[in-house]
């Protein structure tokens, strides 16, 4: 795993590191099982997700996918049902907050990789593109739906048939990241944000991410019924309890996560 993916604790934050930017097969599997390990880790109250070097992630490795088109095309683009969909349903099934640090430039499932997370913090001046029509392909990694989500469709379809490279500080601007900072910043800025979401009431993000994932799809009364099942319990939750007599003391309150 040292080759591909690195994963370090502390504060209740499990750091998730890409030491590669081409998502190559073993970089995919590792990335997997790394997430589905965090995910069943009750220790574990965010996750911050980033990438080393230059670049966060610049989607699949060509010179690999070009050696697979020689050798099978008709099998090799499998990779997307046996590989990135159950990547990409992983990390967006993680119960707690997930921010991202974009260190660098961000392509096609790369960059649909990172709008799983929840918080998405990146480094000034990196250039994105969804890349996918550039080279004949359509998009996966539930890219087209997070751009949807995030841009809505008009901005989504000119992406992704027109795969133009975009900045950092446009994509603050559009709602794809939340934050930009010098690039030597990113990964101390991303890391603050996964501890103070590590430090607060996990069992309410974990009903708030409930809520996101259906939300846009749902009806109202959905919705609303979706939202009342949730917050019963959270009414008589040790971390409520605790925020309430906190206000009440005038003091900050100390969640547990409970």
């Amino acid at each position: 795993m040292a080759d591909t993916v690195s994963r370090q604790d502390a504060d209740g934050v499990a750091t998730i590191t890409l030491l590669r930017p081409g998502l190559t097969s073993a970089l995919r599997r590792e990335l997997l099982g790394v997430v589905t390990e965090v995910a069943a880790d009750e220790s574990v109250r965010a996750v911050l997700l980033t990438g080393s070097g230059r670049a966060f992630c610049v989607g699949q490795d060509l010179a690999e996918h070009v050696e697979s088109l020689r050798g099978n095309a008709a099998t090799s683009l499998r990779i997307v049902e046996e590989e990135y969909n159950p990547l990409v349903l992983a990390l967006s099934g993680l119960r707690v907050p997930v921010v991202v640090g974009m260190n660098g430039a961000c392509a096609g499932a790369g960059l649909g990789i990172a709008l799983s997370g929840d918080i998405r913090v990146a480094a000034a001046g990196a250039k994105f593109t969804t890349a996918f029509t550039g080279i004949g392909l359509s998009s996966d990694s539930a890219l087209a739906s997070r751009l949807v989500h995030c841009v809505g469709g008009s901005r989504a379809a000119q992406l992704l048939l027109l795969p133009e490279p975009f900045p950092a500080e446009t994509a603050e601007q559009w709602g794809l990241v939340h934050r930009v900072v010098p690039a030597e910043q990113v990964v101390e800025e991303a890391r603050g944000l996964a501890v103070r979401l590590a430090g607060g009431p996990t069992a309410a993000y974990r009903a708030v991410k409930t809520v996101l994932a259906t939300a846009a799809t749902d009806s109202l009364e959905e919705t609303l019924a979706l939202e009342a099942r949730l917050q019963s319990p959270l009414g008589t939750s040790a971390d409520h309890l605790e925020a309430v007599e906190a206000f009440l003391a005038k003091r900050p309150a100390v969640f547990t996560g409970r």
